[in-house]
């Protein structure tokens, strides 16, 4: 268990990284394409309508890409912040109902982003964006709504190193240890 443990802390390392740099770029998109918005429209007096659209757009990722980054750094916010640092048996039984309570949270999500009615893909969430455009950019809202399921499921894959590594007694690769904070 500890070799899966040190495995999917990887993987949700490397995943978290790159969900980091995604989110970063999503702001830059969203400041660049307002203050453009704001260049054109009191400078040249001629604003375009896909600015407003791209910087909400960008906002939707940067936000959905931060929040599975804040969970990952444990800065996402919880009832219980004092949680984090029980240890033992308590610490642990604390860790799985706050992984149940991630499930329950995130699978209703990731299952209505796939599935609609009668289990049917194409009436699921993204089933439904693939089909409608933007209103002001002539793209599939997909490429937009793919962010909430692609969130939800790296905040699950999140949830789960952690877990395996608080069962485990590992500490993850990206945690600071005690010698060099």
């Amino acid at each position: 268990m500890r070799a899966l443990s040190r495995h999917l802390d990887r993987v949700s390392a490397v995943l978290n990284r790159i969900a980091l740099w995604g989110a970063v770029a999503a702001v830059l998109v969203m400041a660049m394409s307002a203050s453009w918005q704001v260049v054109a429209r009191y400078l040249l007096d001629a604003p375009p309508v896909w600015t407003e659209e791209l910087a909400r757009r960008a906002m939707v990722w940067a936000g959905m890409l931060g929040a599975s980054c804040a969970f990952r750094a444990k800065a996402d916010p919880t009832l219980f912040p004092g949680m984090r640092d029980t240890t033992g048996v308590v610490g642990n039984l604390l860790a799985v109902i706050r992984a149940g309570g991630v499930v329950l949270f995130a699978t209703p999500v990731i299952w209505y982003s796939l599935y609609g009615a009668n289990m049917n893909m194409a009436r699921g969430f993204l089933g439904r964006s693939l089909e409608r455009q933007a209103e002001m950019i002539s793209i599939p809202m997909i490429w937009f709504t793919a962010a909430v399921p692609l969130a939800f499921t790296l905040i699950v894959i999140h949830m789960l190193a952690d877990l395996l590594n608080r069962l485990t007694g590992r500490q993850s690769v990206d945690q600071p240890t005690i010698s060099e904070g």
